[in-house]
């Protein structure tokens, strides 16, 4: 990369050996360029670090209107409400809406890389995306307003909960009805290996309950991957220790589920065996009858939708939001049943040599 100066559009058409108006047509993927130039012309962008200029945007079309939203997954309903949230605001005010979906590895290294010499929008929306130092940096090269919303640990201005507040709620929701002997399935981004497992849900576990002075039993803490399946047979594994949990957090509804179909497929019962609570109150929680923390996933969207606009205004609003979040109790945790030695039962009928 050149440090010394702005690259120019001239710059890259010049190493690309095209006029300034065939790399211009070649970078927004217009009609009427050969495959062969267009990427030619990218990559000549890419190793240049081309950044489309705003101002040259701006003074040839006005600003473009339009927002960025990048999405991991499409197919989840977590996303799906905080998209809704932030597209009904932005279209409101007159914005249009892209979304680029990073779902997989390739999907996401090609919109880190391309997106900035591609410029086509006047502010990026992260939606739960923990962004690495390498596409934070990408990111920035467009000189757009960016902001996050939901579960974010970017250095940018954003909306979401408190993750590791939300599961300390539901761990001393448990600690308040008696458990002690408590598990939790913690998740983590299978893409996102580098992340440290003592963060965000799971670092609220932990504080809950070195607060309340229990003990944590290590074997009670299994990771695994987001989704209910994943937390169903993660849940085969606490059911396989000698002294069984007689309460479980998972750090989602869906993944809660999962947990709750291996414990009644094993012969036992929910809550009377072992009580369970999720994060999220997904709307099957309501369905299942499922203790949940609720997080205003909707609401996240539009308050982050707002910030967005009130920055593109010039305004200077709270660059650090976070949204309550509050037990709601159902009929899957209860009391724990203690023996006469003053232990917590162990459930019937399951025997650990």
């Amino acid at each position: 990369m050149n440090s010394s100066r702005t690259v120019s559009l001239a710059d890259v058409a010049r190493e690309a050996g095209v006029s300034p108006a065939t790399a211009s047509r070649a970078l927004n993927s217009a009609y009427g360029v050969a495959a062969a130039t267009r990427e030619r012309v990218a990559e000549v962008a890419r190793r240049l670090e081309y950044v489309a200029s705003p101002e040259a945007a701006r003074l040839a079309t006005g600003t473009t209107r339009s927002v960025a939203l990048v999405v991991p997954h499409l197919d989840r309903w977590y996303f799906g409400e905080m998209v809704g949230g932030l597209e009904e605001v932005l279209r409101a005010a007159g914005h249009d809406v892209l979304l680029y979906h990073v779902g997989d590895p390739e999907g996401r290294h090609a919109f880190f890389e391309h997106l900035p010499a591609r410029r086509k929008v006047d502010a990026v929306v992260v939606v739960a995306v923990p962004v690495t130092d390498h596409e934070r940096r990408r990111l920035e090269l467009m000189g757009v307003t960016i902001v996050a919303a939901g579960g974010q640990d970017a250095m940018y201005p954003y909306v979401s909960i408190d993750d590791a507040a939300a599961v300390r709620q539901a761990t001393e929701h448990l600690l308040r009805l008696g458990h002690r002997r408590i598990a939790m399935i913690t998740a983590v981004d299978p893409d996102r290996t580098d992340q440290p497992i003592h963060r965000g849900r799971t670092r609220g576990f932990y504080e809950a309950m070195t607060r309340n002075d229990v003990p944590i039993d290590e074997e009670l803490v299994v990771t695994t991957t987001w989704g209910g399946v994943q937390a169903a047979e993660a849940m085969e594994k606490l059911l396989s220790v000698r002294e069984l949990p007689t309460a479980v957090l998972a750090h989602s509804d869906e993944m809660a589920l999962g947990a709750m179909r291996t414990i009644r497929r094993a012969g036992l019962r929910v809550p009377e065996d072992i009580s369970v609570i999720g994060i999220d109150d997904h709307p099957l929680a309501e369905l299942v009858d499922l203790t949940t923390v609720r997080q205003p996933v909707r609401d996240q969207g539009l308050q982050a939708a707002h910030l967005l606009l009130a920055l593109l205004r010039g305004e200077q609003p709270d660059r650090a939001q976070k949204l309550p979040t509050r037990v709601v109790v159902r009929s899957t945790t209860a009391t724990a049943r203690i023996d006469r030695s003053g232990a917590e039962h162990s459930a019937p009928g399951i025997t650990r040599h």
